[in-house]
């Protein structure tokens, strides 16, 4: 399917009118990449969006997926909305790919390729971007992508091997665009070319007075140049550069950036951990200039000599001629009237010399810019940094590809070679000497090998540098250069999997400020949103060095944090600590692996401490061989509460053979009273279901009762009024303990029991036959949640929505909230919830006479539900509508058995609402 928006909207079927072609072509923009649904609302209405814009959205998504003909083609994500298209069937990013592609040729000096690939790139525009698409967004959009039509319009001119031709072509772009410049030069080469010289000095001329008269300013150095150059018919070139093997990838977007630099600045350094790229990025960037490339990393000392040796120049005459006699004099007298980019590569063991030679070329040769390298600044005035980061993932691909395919022909990328780039931090040259081991190794076998990374990566160029050939060296050479105190910090450092703050840091390592600033400075670590972060390359280096002591302070910081976190998280202050939390998981994670092997009790309360977190924040498979392991490992006497959360995470995460170790908890929570962490009651309530009527109340129901903590009572009076209602239907009772738990949660800001209590008061109004207070109700628990960004909860909670909406009569927007549940549920990794949803989508059928549809999603529905309490909802829902479609369609005893099914199921889960509708549904049919 090909799309198009450089001209009006193409698509390959009619998506409708205004609105829906405005939503295609915004997606289209961002196509294959997640638009988060604000972008979209903004990108629609602008900056007062209607009330229920929102839903409005969700409604044109699903009425555009409609006329795609295709409902995958846009998916759903939590942070948003993609459109899963190619981006090369979209032309706009054809055209942005081959202009860059085109620059990168013109920059290297292949004007034929350039040209090619520029035409290409303009030929694909129909008129104006946008063309007939009036929405907020069209405007800003159409002019960034007319800007980018001319730069390439203008690339191609300058790539052009004969420009004479291209006359009649600029003089209509200058009529658009009477005050720019490049173009105007261009145009004035053009005309040389043809050998109208007069032509070329005239249009000099009327540049040159439009500038004076409409911004009062002169033509530009570069222009003046241009004219100068014409008028002396001065063609020179620029010499070359050292030779590169390969092709250049994955840097197009910072040489892009590092070209910006160097044209507004006379010092530009290339800052990034070795392995990252710098030199080649370097190349590439001096191409075009008159350069003078100077490699640094052989020397001790002598800065100076090596420039002139690059040069050609000598340190001194054959005779002892007058003039500057010292070295340094000598190289600035022979810069002194030069225009030349001067590449000094590796400076960060010379940084000293060569920033104080900098220094001394940059005030006394004014001609002279200059392009460093090195994995630590020079520290001078005028030095613009350009840092040199790991590749992202999408050009690392294709860097490992490229290079994969010199020594495997054919290769073709699959997922496993994303995972080995992020392994490697997409550092470039870990990457290529990935990519050799293909000669021996499958991709898969390589993965799996990525523990020893420093044993495997060891067979690079035999003509590279010796600090190239291996991945052990590269980091070495960066090591080399630290100083002792700087290394053990390093080693301590790299205890954190996931970076640290600087009070974490100051904690675990002992470091201070201005230690982590010398390791910053050293590009060992990199300093970002106040996070000190090593790429695991280096990270598993420095843990050669790491002690145990390291260990134990890590895991005793963490525990503590975490402690300190809970009571916070049921608190208004929630969402502050959820994202502090979230900061830290990758660290919480690495402290649980370490104290489950070495520390089973600071494993335990770890456990505790982060339960909460971890189920507001969804996380579930991680954990879940870590906590298997620990029940196997304690004895639950010593620690029954953190046992029974250990027992609870892993069942639900799936884990069978736990026969033992549930019955070992159900003993436990039968006689436990005062709890620690609260987050035990709801995850006891979410496995057992409601209580049995008549059951004794248990010690800790008791212990939870008679807790003062405001959130305690809140809770309690939210889980009272919810069983009242879902078990014996007592409607009145249940709304006035639930609104007053509602009170105390928004006293407290506390958001999840907040959304809870909305979202039984939506069910209680529903039941009622209140839609417009249900919807709204539901309308506000769901904003409280997505501040939580709570998926699972999110997930269940928009199923609860749509049932909502389909018995309002929004048959719609109903079914837009159970495939956004849906795409929730499988993110989530929650199969009841997908269940759900899918026997929604199928009830929706059945309502619309499709029972063939709606026999197959309830088949779908009850293939992922399993026999638990946790389904038992959604297989009694599902046995319901199978009852239904069968009484449709005229299969009287079949109903009869999926309705004696549902109650028989309701019955035993102690589902009262739903036993009740099964029973109406069996009683009609059988009065029939």
């Amino acid at each position: 399917m090909r799309f198009g928006i450089l001209g009006a909207l193409e698509a390959p079927v009619p998506v409708g009118g205004p609105r829906p072609r405005s939503l295609l072509a915004a997606l289209l923009l961002d196509a294959g990449q997640i638009v988060s649904a604000e972008r979209l609302i903004d990108a629609l209405y602008g900056e007062e969006p209607p009330a229920g814009a929102a839903n409005a959205l969700q409604s044109q998504v699903s009425r555009l997926r409609g006329k795609l003909g295709d409902a995958s083609l846009i998916e759903l994500h939590p942070a948003g909305y993609r459109l899963a298209v190619d981006r090369d069937d979209v032309d706009v990013h054809v055209f942005t790919r081959l202009a860059a592609e085109g620059k990168r040729a013109l920059a290297a000096g292949d004007r034929k390729e350039a040209t090619a690939l520029l035409g290409d790139a303009l030929a694909l525009w129909r008129g104006p971007a946008l063309a007939d698409i009036d929405a907020p967004f069209a405007e800003g959009q159409a002019t960034r992508l007319e800007e980018l039509r001319i730069v390439a319009v203008e690339d191609c001119a300058e790539a052009h091997l004969d420009p004479s031709e291209l006359i009649a072509g600029l003089r209509a772009e200058i009529v658009k665009y009477p005050l720019r410049e490049r173009l105007r030069g261009l145009l004035m080469r053009a005309l040389y070319a043809a050998g109208r010289q007069a032509e070329a000095l005239a249009e000099f001329e009327d540049i040159r007075s439009l500038l004076a008269e409409e911004l009062g300013a002169d033509p530009s150095a570069e222009l003046a140049a241009a004219h100068v150059a014409l008028l002396r018919g001065d063609q020179r070139q620029a010499p070359a550069l050292p030779a590169q093997f390969t092709s250049f990838v994955g840097r197009e977007d910072d040489l892009q950036a590092v070209n910006e630099r160097l044209r507004d600045s006379r010092l530009v350094t290339l800052l990034g951990p070795g392995g990252a790229g710098k030199t080649r990025l370097a190349i590439e960037a001096a191409r075009g200039y008159e350069a003078c490339f100077v490699d640094l990393a052989p020397l001790t000392g002598g800065v100076a000599q090596a420039v002139m040796a690059a040069l050609g120049l000598r340190e001194s005459g054959l005779l002892a001629a007058p003039g500057p006699a010292d070295v340094e004099g000598r190289l600035l007298a022979a810069l002194a009237g030069r225009e030349l980019l001067l590449v000094l590569d590796n400076c960060e063991h010379v940084v000293a010399d060569a920033a104080r030679l900098v220094h001394l070329m940059l005030g006394g040769c004014p001609g002279v810019k200059i392009l460093a390298t090195s994995r630590e600044a020079l520290g001078i005035t005028g030095e613009v940094l350009s840092p040199v980061p790991p590749l992202s993932p999408e050009p690392a691909v294709r860097l490992f590809t490229d290079r994969a395919r010199a020594v495997s022909p054919g290769f073709v990328a699959d997922e496993t070679v994303a995972r080995v780039c992020q392994a490697l931090d997409g550092l470039p040259l870990a990457i290529e000497l990935a990519a050799a081991r293909l000669r021996s190794l499958t991709v898969q076998e390589l993965a799996t090998r990525l523990d020893d990374r420093f044993q495997l990566l060891t067979r690079g160029s035999r003509t590279a540098a010796p600090r190239h050939q291996t991945l052990r060296a590269v980091v070495e050479w960066s090591w080399e250069l630290l100083e002792p105190d700087e290394r053990a910090l390093a080693a301590k450092l790299s205890v954190f999997a996931g970076g640290a703050t600087l009070e974490a840091a100051e904690r675990v390592c002992g470091g201070t400020v201005d230690d982590l600033a010398s390791l910053v400075d050293k590009s060992f670590v990199e300093a970002s949103g106040g996070r000190y972060r090593m790429l695991d390359t280096i990270r598993v280096f420095c843990a050669e060095g790491r002690t145990e002591n390291v260990h134990r302070a890590f895991a005793e910081y963490f525990l503590e944090l975490a402690r300190t976190a809970d009571p916070h998280l049921r608190r208004a202050e929630q969402l502050d600590w959820m994202d502090r939390l979230k900061a830290e998981h990758g660290n919480f994670l690495a402290t649980l692996r370490w104290a489950v092997e070495h520390d089973v009790e600071l494993a335990l309360s770890l456990v505790s401490a982060l339960s909460w977190y971890w189920y507001l924040s969804g996380t579930r498979t991680e954990i879940v061989p870590l906590t298997a392991r620990l029940i196997e490992l304690v004895e639950p006497a010593d620690c029954e509460e953190e046992y029974v959360l250990c027992v609870l995470h892993t069942a639900a995460g799936g884990q069978g053979g736990l026969e033992k170790h549930i019955a070992r908890a159900r003993e436990i929570m039968s006689r436990i009273g005062a709890l620690r962490q609260p987050y035990v009651v709801v995850a006891w309530a979410l496995f057992e279901g409601p209580p049995v009527e008549g059951e004794p109340i248990s010690p800790m129901r008791k212990a939870f009762a008679e807790n003062p903590d405001p959130w305690f009572q809140a809770m309690l009076k939210f889980s009272t009024g919810y069983v009242a209602w879902f078990t014996g239907g007592e409607l009145d009772a249940a709304d006035q303990l639930v609104e007053e738990g509602l009170a105390v949660f928004r006293h407290l800001g506390e958001r999840w029991g907040l959304a809870q209590c909305l979202d039984a008061l939506a069910a209680f109004a529903d039941a009622s036959g209140d839609h417009t207070r249900a919807l709204a109700m539901t309308a506000e628990a769901l904003d409280v949640m997505r501040e939580l960004n709570a998926i699972e909860e999110l997930a269940d909670l928009t199923s609860r929505a749509a049932a909502r909406l389909l018995r309002a009569g929004r048959p719609e927007e109903a079914e837009a909230s159970f495939e956004q549940s849906a795409e929730y549920g499988e993110r989530a990794g929650v199969p009841a919830t997908v269940a759900v949803a899918w026997s929604g989508l199928g009830e929706l059928a059945r309502l619309r006479g499709d029972l063939k549809k709606a026999r197959e999603l309830q088949e779908r529905a009850l293939a992922l539900c399993t026999e638990d309490w946790v389904n038992a909802n959604a297989r009694t829902q599902i046995f319901l509508e199978f009852g239904r479609v069968a009484a449709l369609e005229g299969a009287t005893a079949e109903a009869v058995a999926h309705f004696e099914r549902a109650v028989s199921l309701a019955h035993a889960s102690r589902l009262q609402t739903v036993e009740d509708e099964a029973v109406a549904e069996l009683t009609r049919i059988s009065s029939a």
